[in-house]
């Protein structure tokens, strides 16, 4: 019964961060391949992106901060940091990325700030709610992996009656 509520907590998690938009198909894709056979394989690859994308955001938050602001390597940090988030599903971190390049490039760089620390919030938010989603996966399959023994010493037990 545990498990079923665990199941059942995790399936609403997931739910909330497809509702709430911060996660979209690409994530459902990424699932899908750990279910084929590729344990962790969610974890890993948002442990990879949370690295990268953190160092990426400070990155940008040090060039906002030089005078003048080379805006051309700001962009190029971001291109980069939407195809990485892109790739993961994070659909807000993508769509506030989206933003800030567009005001690069209407040269509304004085908005920059604004954006910039949205970014950071949209990001920091995904972060929080991935790290407990995943902890909540770890339980789930912590909790599941007893009673698959459980299941193959039933079939001995029957096999030997």
């Amino acid at each position: 019964m545990a498990n079923w509520d665990l199941r059942q907590q995790l399936a609403t998690m997931r739910q909330l961060l497809l509702d709430e938009e911060l996660l979209d198909e690409q994530f459902i894709q990424l699932e899908e391949l750990e279910a084929e056979g590729n344990p962790n394989f969610v974890e890993e690859v948002f442990s990879l992106y949370f690295r990268d994308s953190t160092k990426t955001l400070e990155s940008v938050g040090q060039m906002l901060k030089k005078t003048p602001v080379e805006f051309d390597k700001v962009d190029r940090a971001l291109h980069m940091l939407k195809g990485n988030s892109a790739s993961v599903g994070a659909n807000k971190v993508v769509n506030e990325v989206n933003r800030m390049r567009d005001l690069i490039e209407e040269n509304s760089f004085e908005s920059c700030n604004a954006t910039y620390e949205q970014l950071k919030k949209e990001h920091d938010e995904l972060k929080g709610k991935m790290e407990a989603y995943l902890q909540l996966l770890k339980q789930v399959e912590a909790a599941e992996k007893p009673r698959q023994g459980d299941d193959q010493g039933s079939a001995s037990d029957t096999e030997s009656s």
